[in-house]
Formats: structure tokens, C-alpha cells, sequence
């Protein structure tokens, strides 16, 4: 807990120093040292493929990190105020919005249990809101330290309420995801939405590519694209989480009854009756059909 309190920190820290467009694609090496740690002290098998993903996402976070823009300059919550209200900006905004409106009100009462995309899509969408807002509360802070308190300006404090809400929100989603879906598809889904949309958001509000040449820009498309590559590789090899008899049994339907072999008596279940704790097998009625 204490380690991922410190990273958090230091997450924060370097969107003060460094645009987006370069911190958020290098949160993939997390999975990197995750993958590796895994299986010197958990004894996770990390296969050749593993190793793959691990050197894509190294080589994909080299290219953004030689070829990422350098860091807008502002001196008050004010400059950073004006970007935020930059007609551009606020299409955006209020596009994140209202589809972000209608996942929720419209989508997720319908498809939210199947379609792995409106989870995921509300918190990424609410994510590259959240990264702006806390870029802009990190900056106010490091020009308070600096001397010049921004503490009486009541934008940073909009932008204090805006982190808020959208940091509950992106996580409650988040966790919506992870309950219903397996983990191995929603990271690298999540992490591809998320890191596209903060790009763009942060490229419309802070112009991290003006003045940047096009092989600049391509160079970073193309270490994300291969950071990406990497994740996908590395989760697409991970050793899934063994489903449980409990799972399984409460997927089974209610329709039907069941045979269950413990302790070398062949007997018969209902589904409306209580599961004995000591059964060895579940097998369906149609099983050897």
C-alpha cells in the first residue's frame, strides 16, 4: 500500500514537469516490473511471448520518450483557465459529456453486463477529463511552492472539485468493469482507450504538438502503437484465474438438476437445494449427450 501511495505521488508529480502525451503511455512499464516481480517472487510463469511483450513496451516507451514534446510554460492557474475554456476544449468537454451521458443513462442499464465497452468507455472518457484537471491542480501547486499562491483563485479550485468528482467516478466505473469482466481483457482495452483519449485531450487543451515536426509526432504515434502491442501481448499470455465450483454452479441454470459424485456415491441434486459443502464434481444432465 505504502509503494502504491509513493507511485501515485510520483504519477502526479511528473504531470507537472512533462505533458501527457508522454506520462500516461509510460504507465505501461508498470506492467513490465509487475510481470517481472511476478515471476521471480510469485513463481508466475513468464513466458517467451511475456518476454515479447516486455521488450515492445520498452522499445514503444523509448521512441515516446526521445520524441515527446517539451512541457507548455505557465506562470498562473489563469494561462492554464484559458486553455481550459478554449472553444476547442469545451467541444471536447462537452462531447466527453454527453457520451458519457448516454453510456450511463441509455447503454448501461441495457448492455452493461455484455458489452465490455460501456464500463470501460465512461472511465476512460471521465480519465482524460481527470488527467487535465489534475495537470492543472499539480501546476498550481508547484507555483505556490514557488512562491506565487494560487490558493486564492477560485479556478484552481474548480479545477480541485473537477479532479474530485471525475477521479470517484472514473473508479467507480473501473471497478464496475473489473467485477464483470476478467481482468486480462479490461487492462489492455482500458489502457488503449485511455491513454488515446488523454493524448487527444491533452493535444486540444495544451497544444503539446504545436511546433512539433511530423516525424516527431509519428515517432510517438508509433512507440504508442508499439507500447500497445507490447500490452497486448503480455496480457494475452497471463495464466487466468482458475473459476471457482461456486462460479460455477451459480452460472448453471435453474432449470435443471444435477448429479454430484462425493465420496463415491452417485446422487441427485435439485438446483433449488442447498449445495453441499463437500461435493467433488458438478456434472450436467445433458452431460454425456
Amino acid at each position: 500500500m505504502v509503494t502504491m501511495i509513493v507511485g501515485e505521488l510520483a504519477n502526479f508529480v511528473a504531470y507537472v514537469f512533462a505533458p501527457a502525451v508522454l506520462v500516461t503511455p509510460l504507465g505501461a512499464l508498470s506492467i513490465i516490473v509487475s510481470a517481472v516481480l511476478a515471476h521471480f517472487f510469485l513463481k508466475e510463469k513468464l513466458r517467451k511471448m511475456g518476454i515479447v511483450g516486455c521488450v515492445l513496451c520498452i522499445v514503444g516507451s523509448t521512441l515516446i520518450v526521445l520524441h515527446a514534446p517539451s512541457e507548455l510554460s505557465l506562470s498562473s492557474v489563469e494561462e492554464i483557465w484559458e486553455l481550459a475554456t478554449q472553444p476547442a476544449f469545451l467541444l471536447y468537454t462537452a462531447s466527453a459529456i454527453a457520451v458519457v451521458l448516454v453510456l450511463i443513462l441509455y447503454c448501461e442499464p441495457r448492455f452493461g453486463q455484455t458489452n465490455i465497452l460501456v464500463y470501460i468507455g465512461v472511465c476512460s472518457i471521465i480519465g482524460s477529463l481527470t488527467v487535465m484537471s489534475i495537470k492543472a491542480v499539480g501546476i498550481a501547486i508547484k507555483l505556490t511552492l514557488e512562491g506565487s499562491s494560487q490558493a486564492g483563485s477560485f479556478q484552481t479550485w474548480v479545477f480541485v472539485m473537477v479532479a474530485i468528482t471525475c477521479i470517484i467516478t472514473q473508479l467507480n466505473y473501473l471497478n464496475k468493469a473489473l467485477d464483470t469482466f476478467n481482468t486480462t481483457v479490461v487492462s489492455p482495452i482500458y489502457y488503449a482507450l485511455f491513454t488515446s483519449l488523454t493524448i487527444f485531450a491533452s493535444a486540444i487543451m495544451f497544444k503539446d504538438w504545436s511546433g512539433q515536426s511530423a516525424s516527431s509526432i509519428v515517432s510517438v504515434l508509433c512507440g504508442f502503437i508499439t507500447v500497445l502491442s507490447g500490452t497486448l501481448v503480455l496480457h494475452s499470455t497471463r495464466d487466468r484465474d482458475p473459476t471457482s465450483v461456486a462460479d460455477i454452479y451459480a452460472s448453471l441454470s435453474p432449470q435443471v438438476s444435477w448429479f454430484v459424485h462425493e465420496n463415491g456415491e452417485i446422487w441427485k441434486q435439485n438446483a433449488d437445494d442447498e449445495l453441499r459443502p463437500d461435493f467433488n464434481a458438478i456434472i450436467k444432465q445433458d452431460h454425456f449427450k
